[in-house]
């Protein structure tokens, strides 16, 4: 089986020597429950599919990228009474990224996209900090899930292992994906007070007081089709943000 050159696990130095890479792509997901059917790793799964074939369709079209190992860990403060949700502090984060940045500068690589996965990470302010350490550097952030309006395939928008990440599942790893009669309803309780309830004021969640099966939406229409078509349409935008990226001048990004 030939080796794709645009994922750094499956290639060997003998390619990376000779190749001028100009954006590392850094998958990020959690480790953590989605409602009875879908896996731990969901996150870590769709973020690599997401990253690496967003870096497929940009390698064909010339543009030298290079996906990272995914990293599993995520900030999973409110679901620590789950048992085996793993949790690292946004601090634990912003060190694993930084060091991730810096290894990547000193090699001349400048161009960094953060393909996040997860809605408890926020690597926003992280970012703004690396920005003044690694002025050399262009680190950027993306939460996959948010890129196109789900309305146009899912009946209810998904928050957490509903009707899209379900979807999204049974499109690129059915085989982890337990039949959906064994799924919990996805019922979720929510907040007293009106401010937060609008969600004008944050904080955040306590799951298990949120959600009985871990599950924030509804994952009974989830069909493989509706996961392909919506990540075809993800993974499109993502490959052309990836091939001007490629092409663009960090220090020249205004009109």
């Amino acid at each position: 089986m030939p080796t794709r050159p645009y994922v750094l696990a499956e290639t060997t130095w003998k390619t990376i020597k000779s190749t001028k890479y100009t954006v590392a792509i850094l998958p990020w997901g959690a480790t953590e429950a989605h409602n009875y059917h879908l896996p731990y790793g969901t996150d870590n799964v769709e973020s690599d599919y997401v990253a690496t074939e967003s870096a497929r369709i940009a390698w064909e079209a010339g543009a030298k990228v290079i996906v990272l190992p995914t990293v599993p860990f995520g900030v999973n403060t409110g679901q620590l009474d789950i048992k085996l949700t793993i949790n690292i502090n946004p601090s634990t984060q912003f060190t694993l990224l930084k060091d991730v940045v810096d290894s990547l500068s000193r090699q001349g690589i400048q161009k960094l996209v953060v393909l996040n996965s997860h809605g408890g990470n926020d690597f926003r302010q992280m970012l703004r900090e690396i920005a003044l350490q690694y002025p050399e550097m262009f680190v950027c952030t993306i939460n996959w899930w948010q890129i196109i309006d789900q309305k146009a395939h899912f009946a209810v928008p998904d928050d957490h292992a509903g009707e899209m990440e379900t979807s999204v599942m049974l499109n690129i790893a059915p085989d982890l994906v337990l039949p959906l009669n064994e799924a919990g309803d996805g019922a979720a309780r929510k907040f007293k007070i009106q401010g937060l309830r609008e969600r004008w004021v944050w904080t955040p969640r306590q799951w298990t007081q949120v959600t009985k099966d871990t599950g924030v939406g509804n994952p009974k229409r989830a069909t493989a089709v509706k996961g392909k078509g919506y990540l075809k349409e993800v993974t499109q935008k993502v490959s052309d943000f990836l091939k001007e990226l490629a092409a663009a001048n960090p220090k020249d990004l205004y009109e």
